[in-house]
């Protein structure tokens, strides 16, 4: 099995930053893509920014130029720093991953989501 576990999030001003971290564990044999995606209120999760195992980034349009992902392969974590957060980030932030694991000696390749962590950006 294989878990994300999300940290970082909370309350900040806008103009403010954030930096999230999310750490894979279980019986992870490679993590390939890595990425954040957020879901507000109303509205569909979208994905914010992902990181290919070699280091290749994406960013949505409005998180490029504020946001930066990174990776720790030997540490299979993945971080999103946040800068410049205006009211609209305001978000549920998911981390996601793709894992290749170990279950009773077969390896199985899976889609991996953490639990979430809210970030509010507000005055």
């Amino acid at each position: 099995q294989v878990q994300l576990v999300e940290s970082g999030g909370g309350l900040v001003q806008p103009g403010g930053s954030l930096r999230l971290s999310c750490a894979t564990s279980g019986s992870v044999v490679t993590v390939y893509a890595m990425g954040w995606y957020r879901e507000a209120p109303g509205k569909q999760r979208e994905l914010v920014a992902a990181i290919t195992s070699g280091g290749g980034t994406a960013y949505t349009d409005s998180a490029k130029g504020r946001f930066t992902i990174s990776r720790d392969n030997a540490k299979n974590t993945v971080y999103l720093q946040m800068n410049s957060l205006k009211p609209e980030d305001t978000a549920v932030y998911y981390c996601n991953a793709q894992v290749l694991f170990t279950i009773s000696g077969s390896a199985r390749r899976t889609d991996c989501w953490g639990q979430g962590t809210q970030v509010t950006v507000s005055s």
